[in-house]
């Protein structure tokens, strides 16, 4: 079989997968997606890693752009989306975004991948040891946008759409647990569109990228992930009702820990 459609076909697979996760424990793909989008570049189509991260994240932030619509569209209807805080998160996430996206595509790929494999590490240990506590504050329009673009900097560095971070920070901001989870699942689709175009302008004349590339997304795995995943969201979040939810977080949480640890070592 052909190199291309070996990703391919394995890119409609990790939709399925990365789908049902996210249905069902409310995760973003990207701690996924990137590790194993980067193994399938470097071995079957001849990329490195100083050439890899940025297109493996670039991907993954163009997935979320359409798998974040239904998630956040049913937290609409559920009335968790509240107009001022994703106004003024959205508008901080926008900045750093953008400047997560440019900073990732300008920096080595080796940092990069070290980073990435850091920051999920410690998104792992907070899936499972951390609690949701909120302080004695109230969020500001300065606080909310701030925080936005803190997470919206770091989201766009690792390609994920940001519930991990958000979630935690605007709760502790007392915001309410539910607004705190719409927020994320709108502001999802903000640093994906942001992250996206940065990384389109980055790597738009980038030589390095694979053949159906725009910048630095490549086009392809971003088609094939995002056919199956929204599809079997749904099914992850029937199996979430079900399930020891709980139980299954600190399983994948202690897989992305392996995952990161691997990424430290090498992938190539």
């Amino acid at each position: 079989m052909e190199p291309f459609s070996v990703v391919i076909i394995s890119c409609l697979l990790l939709g399925s997968v990365v789908g049902v996760l996210a249905g069902m424990l409310g995760i973003g793909g990207g701690l996924i997606i990137v590790p194993a989008l980067s193994y399938l570049l470097i071995h079957f189509m001849g990329m490195t890693t100083e050439t890899v991260m940025p297109v493996a994240i670039a991907t993954s932030l163009s997935t979320i752009i359409f798998t974040g619509m239904s998630s956040a569209f049913a937290h609409y209807r559920l009335g968790n989306i509240k107009r001022r805080v994703v106004l003024y998160t959205g508008i901080g996430i926008a900045f750093g975004a953008f400047a997560g996206a440019q900073v990732a595509s300008h920096i080595s790929g080796e940092l990069l991948k070290d980073v990435f494999a850091v920051l999920v590490i410690l998104i792992a240990l907070q899936m499972i040891f951390g609690k949701q506590k909120a302080s004695e504050n109230e969020a500001s329009k300065g606080t909310l946008s701030a925080v936005g673009a803190a997470a919206g900097l770091l989201s766009a560095l690792m390609g994920i759409g940001g519930g991990a971070l958000l979630v935690p920070a605007l709760v502790w901001f007392r915001v309410n647990v539910r607004a705190a989870i719409g927020c994320a699942a709108f502001c999802g689709i903000v640093i994906a569109v942001f992250g996206t175009i940065s990384f389109v302008l980055a790597g738009w004349n980038a030589t390095d990228t694979p053949k159906h590339s725009l910048g630095y997304v490549y086009l392809p795995a971003t088609a094939g992930i995002v056919a199956t995943s929204m599809f079997t969201a749904n099914i992850g979040a029937k199996l979430g009702q079900r399930v020891n939810v709980r139980v299954l977080k600190a399983m994948l949480a202690c897989l992305l820990v392996l995952v990161s640890i691997r990424m430290i070592l090498g992938i190539e």
